[in-house]
C-alpha cells in the first residue's frame, strides 16, 4: 500500500447532500417546533453546505479565547482555499448515513455526532498545519479533544468518506495516514511504540474497518480492505484484505470480504491461524 496520503478524489453530490440536509431540517421544524430556532441558525439560514458547516464548527469550538465568529472566518478561509475539505465532509456525512443503521436523517450526524464533528474540525486544523499556522492548528486540536474526546494531531492525514462511530477515545498520532472510506469505532488508537521522532505512526489503507478499542502501533501498514477486530493490538503489518484479532494480533482469515468498512461486519471466522503476523 502506498504510504503517502492518497489524493482526495471525492466527487460529492453537493446539491444532493445539501438538499437532503435542508429537507430534514424543514421536516424536523414541522414536527418539533422547539428546534426551529436552532435549525434556522445552523442550517436553514445558509445558502450552501459549506456555510452551514462553518457555522456548526464555529458554534461548537468557539469559546472566550477564540470566539465563534473568528472560528467561522478561519473555517471559511480554509474551505475557499481548498474545496476538497468540503467535498470530504460531504463524503463523511454520506458515509455515516450508509453505515450507521441508527440514524434517521443527515441531521443527526451533522448536529449531534461528535465523531463527524471532530473530523470536520480536524480537517480545518490540518489545513492550518499545512499553511504553517501551527499554533492555531493546535488550538483547534485542543478544543476538539476537550469537546469530543477525540484527539487527532493536526498533521495526521485523513482521507474522505470516513466514519468515526461514537468517537469517544479515538487517538491518532502526528504521522498517521488514514485512507478513504475507513470506518473506526470508539477507543481506536493509531499510535507510536516509543519516544522516537520521525515517521512513527500507522498507515491505514482504503476501506479498512478498525473495531472498538483496536490499537495499531508503530510505522506499519494495514492494507486496503483489511479488518482489525475489537480490542486487538497490532504491532506488525496487516496484509490487504485480511482480518486480524487478539493481543498481539494474529491473522484470522484472508480474504476478509469485499468492503468491511462499508458493511461494518465485526464477526470473525471460525478458523484462526496459528502464527503471529
Amino acid at each position: 500500500m502506498e504510504t503517502k496520503m492518497p489524493k482526495l478524489e471525492v466527487v460529492a453530490d453537493r446539491t444532493g447532500t445539501w438538499a437532503q440536509l435542508r429537507a430534514a431540517a424543514v421536516e424536523t421544524v414541522r414536527v418539533e417546533p422547539h428546534l426551529a430556532s436552532q435549525l434556522n441558525a445552523v442550517i436553514l439560514s445558509h445558502s450552501d453546505f459549506a456555510a452551514a458547516l462553518s457555522f456548526q464548527i464555529a458554534r461548537k469550538l468557539g469559546d472566550a479565547e477564540l470566539g465563534p465568529m473568528t472560528v467561522r472566518e478561519v473555517c471559511l478561509e480554509a474551505f475557499e482555499a481548498d474545496p476538497a475539505i468540503v467535498a470530504a465532509a460531504e463524503a463523511d456525512l454520506q458515509a455515516v448515513a450508509e453505515r450507521d443503521p441508527a440514524i434517521k436523517t443527515l441531521l443527526q450526524p451533522f448536529l449531534y455526532f461528535k465523531g463527524f464533528q471532530a473530523l470536520q474540525a480536524h480537517r480545518v486544523s490540518h489545513w492550518l498545519w499545512t499553511q504553517g499556522r501551527e499554533a492555531l492548528a493546535f488550538h483547534f486540536q485542543s478544543r476538539m479533544s476537550e469537546l469530543f474526546q477525540v484527539d487527532i494531531h493536526p498533521a495526521a492525514k485523513m482521507g474522505a468518506g470516513l466514519f468515526l462511530d461514537h468517537g469517544t477515545g479515538i487517538v491518532i498520532g502526528e504521522t498517521a495516514v488514514v485512507g478513504d472510506e475507513v470506518s473506526m469505532l470508539h477507543g481506536v488508537t493509531l499510535g507510536g511504540t516509543g519516544a522516537d521522532r520521525g515517521d512513527r505512526h500507522p498507515k491505514i489503507g482504503k476501506g479498512v474497518l478498525l473495531g472498538a478499542g483496536a490499537k495499531v502501533l508503530g510505522n506499519i501498514t494495514v492494507g486496503d480492505y483489511a479488518k482489525v477486530a475489537s480490542g486487538s493490538v497490532v504491532l506488525k503489518a496487516v496484509p490487504a484484505g485480511c482480518t486480524v484479532a487478539g493481543v498481539p494480533a494474529r491473522l484470522v482469515n484472508c480474504p476478509t470480504g469485499a468492503a468491511p468498512a462499508r458493511t461494518m461486519d465485526h464477526t470473525l471466522a471460525d478458523i484462526v491461524y496459528d502464527f503471529v503476523i
